[in-house]
């Protein structure tokens, strides 16, 4: 029996673009109770990372795939097929890298082998949707001589950074020879690098200030970008409801979105309102299975108020840190918006004022009935990857996995 430990060294969730690194240990356990122990071995050990793509036939429709190499590999138990009985298909994979060939393990003994390998920073990110779902895994296979493989999988989270891959690197100053031996600590150096453009781009994006005020460098001009606080004027056919304003409109993942009412300066009473944060998820026409269907919302947070005879009144909506920020593929676009709601008065709301020389005590209460309109209104945001350190706290995904073989 021979256990195999993997074990993420940073944490489930990368940046496309950076390194991803795993340590696996394959050990031989020594058991207290065992009288008798032997040496066991493995043939090889590879391991791959791919992205496994799987849509809901009910809302897809995908061209007709040509896997019948594929599955006469998959079917065949001696063959490295990372993703062999998955649903879906692989859409993106790394080339397999060998750990090991012809190991033998003593009773009690250990081996640790390291996987170090770049995500790429043309695929999509991690997202779970309605319609389609893109699941990152690091594939781990190994075999005993004359059986099956086995396989172990550890599921990891990618977050996509768009003008990230835009980027070029600056040359450093002094030039060295080339040297092998330093291979893994250049690749340290340039992912750091990758981690901090990252949190500078994420920084400049999600600023309240402009860009060109700051005379930020032309890669960075095509994200977008947040300014002053906007307001905007509520309406409906009868007239002026009241304001919102909201200080920005690009937010990364598990940052609070902000937003105010003034309704002292409307004409039409509201009587209560609610804001939600919704993520659109379309189809793209060619792969819609019907013509002209609708897009899928779904909600990640929510605010209702009443507020008659309210002035002013403010809302704070959290963008989940386990949520996928907008993208776009060939097949599906997620994109991000506040949903929102307002119920109005048709009759005006003129406020109650307390006599200065009231002698008689008097019970106000509230109507009964009362006629309103309703109507909503729909603001696009932009909504941003995080530092992937951070999104680890709140993943699903565990950074050890081990099987036993």
């Amino acid at each position: 029996m021979i256990e195999v430990l993997a074990q993420l060294s940073r944490g489930p969730v990368f940046l496309a673009g950076e390194m991803l690194e795993c340590g696996i240990v394959f050990t031989n356990p020594l058991s207290a109770t065992s009288t008798s122990a032997s040496s066991e071995m493995l043939a090889w050990a590879s391991a791959q990372i791919h992205c496994q793509f799987h849509s809901s036939e009910s809302r897809v429709a995908l061209p007709p795939s040509d896997d019948s190499k594929h599955d006469v590999q998959a079917a065949n138990e001696t063959v490295f097929v990372p993703n062999r009985g998955e649903r879906g298909q692989c859409i993106l994979s790394t080339p397999p890298k060998i750990l090991f060939c012809d190991l033998r393990l003593d009773p009690g003994e250990s081996k640790s082998y390291s996987y170090r390998e770049t995500l790429p920073v043309d695929g999509p990110p991690s997202f779970r949707g309605q319609s389609v779902k893109y699941v990152y895994k690091l594939t781990i296979g190994c075999q005993r001589v004359n059986s099956p493989i086995k396989l172990l999988r550890v599921p990891f989270r990618v977050l996509v950074l768009h003008g990230l891959k835009d980027f070029q690197f600056p040359q450093d100053e002094v030039v060295a020879p080339s040297n092998p031996f330093l291979e893994e600590e250049e690749g340290v150096k340039k992912d750091s690098r990758v981690a901090d453009l990252a949190t500078e781009l994420l920084m400049a994006a999600t600023s309240r200030r402009s860009l060109r005020r700051q005379g930020v460098a032309a890669p960075l001009a095509h994200l977008p970008v947040s300014v002053s606080t906007d307001m905007y004027n509520i309406s409906n056919t009868r007239g002026k409801v009241g304001k919102f304003g909201i200080f920005k409109t690009v937010y990364k993942i598990g940052e609070d979105i902000l937003g105010t009412f003034n309704f002292s300066e409307g004409d039409i009473p509201c009587l209560q309102y609610s804001v939600s944060l919704q993520t659109e998820e379309s189809i793209q026409e060619e792969f819609q299975r019907r013509h002209g269907q609708p897009v899928s919302y779904s909600t990640h947070a929510r605010h209702q108020e009443s507020c008659l005879h309210t002035a002013r009144s403010s809302f704070s909506l959290p963008v989940p840190l386990s949520s996928t920020p907008g993208f776009t593929t060939n097949i599906v676009s997620l994109k991000w918006r506040l949903h929102f709601e307002f119920v109005t008065s048709r009759e005006s709301g003129e406020a109650h004022v307390v006599p200065e020389n009231q002698s008689e005590t008097i019970t106000w209460t509230g109507v009964e009935q009362i006629e309103v309109d309703t109507f909503s209104w729909d603001l696009p945001i932009k909504v941003l990857p995080t530092n992937p350190v951070l999104a680890s706290y709140v993943s699903q995904f565990s950074s050890t996995n081990s099987i036993t073989i």
